[in-house]
């Protein structure tokens, strides 16, 4: 994903990386070379014109095909966007329960859980793109487990179940209740409804018919388009295909690379970014950081010079 300031146009306003320029630059390219082509026929060669009435209407449906398109293409990004939103609180919820219940009285059972939360944000980015990878954390797990891991049919349920392993652990070394295993492993259980949300998104792409006949009426239209400015636009027909090619396949090319968020493509969900504020986040009660806040002053109390 692209960091940019929404409110000043001049910084992004001509760039290339992630504008849909590299991509589509063949296909106008291409359309704006045929309008050249059409002019100097007509020119020399032809007379014919076609009524630009077939035009606007054609126009006015390919619009709204394309919006339709770009929606349900934004709806899958941000739901996927969510999806990642609702691991994040999870991952945290599991760390915060576990650094009470266990930490005390267990930190190196603590540290494992958190480990292999951590392990299993990370590999499930790396399925959702087709990848089998724990990781950096996967230095700090037993080499056993990690190739075993990385061998499972499904990786990221391999890791959930090694993950309410250590919570049964704990719970018959008597560390927690059985109250307390089915909140602590509730979380887990949301984690693998998060991953097969994504994974839904990912395998049930836009439907075959649906974009074959969107592209081919794109086609259609922008190639056929010079026949209908000549007899009004002349030599300006080239520059109005080049603008109206750039603008019909730069939407339909936006739709395309948002479909799957989970990809590599410059406009996809920052997943390597979000894994590592998990990572920071839920290292950060092993180191113990979540004990060394700053008591809450009482009645009474003074607040220091910093707080005033």
């Amino acid at each position: 994903m692209i960091d940019y300031d929404s409110h000043k146009w001049h910084r992004h306003l001509f760039d290339v990386r992630g504008t849909m320029v590299r991509e589509i630059m063949h296909r106008v390219a291409f359309t704006t070379a045929w309008a050249v082509l059409v002019v100097l026929l007509e020119e020399y060669f032809l007379r014919r014109t076609i009524p630009v009435t077939v035009h606007s209407l054609v126009g006015t449906a390919l619009g709204l095909l394309l919006v339709f398109r770009t929606n349900a293409s934004y709806d899958r990004f941000w739901e996927g966007r969510k999806l990642w939103g609702g691991i994040v609180n999870e991952t945290r919820n599991l760390a915060r329960m576990s650094s009470v219940l266990l930490a005390r009285q267990d930190p190196e059972k603590h540290a494992e859980l958190v480990r292999w939360t951590i392990a299993w944000a990370y590999c499930t980015m790396h399925s959702l793109r087709g990848r089998r990878d724990l990781g950096p954390i996967a230095e700090q797990l037993p080499q056993g487990s990690v190739k075993r891991a990385l061998q499972a049919q499904h990786a990221p349920l391999w890791l959930a179940i090694r993950m309410s392993r250590v919570i049964e652990d704990a719970r018959r070394e008597g560390l927690i209740d059985t109250i307390q295993q089915q909140a602590m492993d509730h979380n887990v259980q949301l984690l693998i409804d998060y991953v097969g949300a994504c994974e839904r998104i990912v395998k049930t792409p836009l439907p075959f018919a649906y974009v074959v006949h969107l592209r081919r009426a794109l086609l259609l239209y922008t190639f056929t388009l010079p026949f209908a400015l000549l007899r009004d636009m002349g030599n300006a027909t080239i520059a109005a295909v080049f603008f109206v090619s750039y603008v019909f396949y730069g939407i339909e090319e936006i739709g395309v690379q948002i479909e799957d968020p989970f990809g590599y493509d410059d406009n996809d969900l920052p997943l390597e970014r979000i894994c590592s504020t998990i990572e920071n986040n839920l290292k950060s009660t092993i180191d113990g950081e979540v004990f060394q806040c700053a008591p809450i002053p009482t009645e009474g109390d003074e607040l220091p010079q910093s707080a005033v």
